[in-house]
């Protein structure tokens, strides 16, 4: 009976995430956003304190719910000398769920950077391909369960998906503008709607929206190097579902902390996140640091923390910087995160 009560508990849970999510495909989100910036918009590639960047992040989401829910993104960027734009490659992973959807995916990214000291515009291009999977084996039927067994192990008579294995290309594109203290941003990501299905009939990926919005308040107007306080708004939008977070980041040198609170697009309440990052400087002179980056999502959505345990993320990143002589310059989109 403990072994049936855990399935129907597990299957309320995860029938009420696909109700909070409109039943629609959606790209999985960082609430370290400002660690994965590729990710975000591909115009920020290359938008950065040096010439060459390194950065990965990995999501744990809602570790008590059975199946695996997480995700990885591995990026690396490099800033084209003259304020050219950038160069950069991302690489995404995710597995979701008990019969382990995995998507795969591998971009090239471009961006075009205009602009000088106080005012700069860059525009980014993204294309790559994706890989789909399904272990269809996994999924347990209505036809499997037994009122008084639970799962009995035998067959079901559901009908298999036409593939198990998709591939397709992918396209995306994003703007980013900074004007002194401010920047906004606005990326468009599967601009050609790539058919995901599974069953042989077309089912378009969704056209995901990201726009975000910063702005840098110094609390020291005298001196370039003191503590700053960072609000920003991240708005997310995919077929109906959609996400708003919204925060601010206090930094001082290396040390940043920050706490954000996250809604639906109903206005409800998704989630409340606590974030630290730390820069440990390799090399003052070259601006060379790692970056080390945690938070944790306590859940207050309808799922409940004491259902889901939460979300937790790990980051970490490399940047290396070259002086203005060598044709880098100091991008001022770095500023902000």
């Amino acid at each position: 009976m403990k072994g049936i009560f855990n399935l129907h508990r597990t299957l309320m849970i995860l029938m009420l995430y696909l109700y909070s999510q409109n039943l629609q495909a959606q790209d999985h989100i960082y609430s370290q956003f400002y660690n994965a910036p590729i990710y975000l918009n591909p115009a920020l590639a290359g938008q950065f304190d040096g010439s060459f960047r390194l950065n990965m992040i990995y999501r744990n989401q809602w570790s008590a719910i059975a199946g695996d829910l997480s995700y990885l993104t591995a990026s690396a960027d490099y800033q084209l000398p003259n304020n050219a734009g950038g160069v950069g490659l991302m690489i995404n992973s995710s597995s979701e769920g008990v019969a382990y959807l995995r998507k795969n995916n591998i971009s090239g990214i471009y961006s075009y950077m205009v602009g000088g000291d106080n005012f700069t515009v860059s525009f980014g291009l993204q294309a790559g391909i994706t890989n789909r999977t399904l272990d269809f084996s996994k999924l347990i039927f209505s036809d499997q369960l037994d009122p008084m067994l639970g799962f009995t192990g035998s067959g079901t008579q559901a009908e298999t998906p036409y593939t198990d294995s998709k591939y397709y290309f992918d396209t995306g594109a994003g703007i980013n503008l900074v004007y002194r203290n401010a920047m906004l941003g606005v990326s468009m990501l599967h601009l050609n709607k790539p058919d995901e299905s599974f069953t042989g009939s077309t089912v378009p990926t969704p056209v995901r929206t990201a726009i975000n919005a910063s702005y840098r308040f110094s609390l020291n107007a005298y001196q370039e190097e003191g503590a700053f306080l960072i609000p920003s708004v991240v708005y997310y939008k995919q077929a109906k579902a959609t996400s708003m977070s919204a925060g601010m980041q206090f930094k001082y040198k290396g040390v940043n902390a920050g706490a954000w609170y996250r809604t639906t697009g109903e206005g409800k309440s998704d989630a409340i996140v606590v974030s630290f990052i730390f820069d440990i400087f390799t090399n003052r002179f070259k601006n060379q640091k790692i970056r080390l980056g945690i938070s944790h999502d306590a859940t207050t959505n309808k799922l409940d923390y004491g259902n889901t345990s939460g979300t937790s993320e790990l980051s970490i990143g490399f940047e290396t910087g070259e002086s203005r002589d060598k044709g880098f310059s100091s991008v001022r989109c770095y500023d902000f995160y």
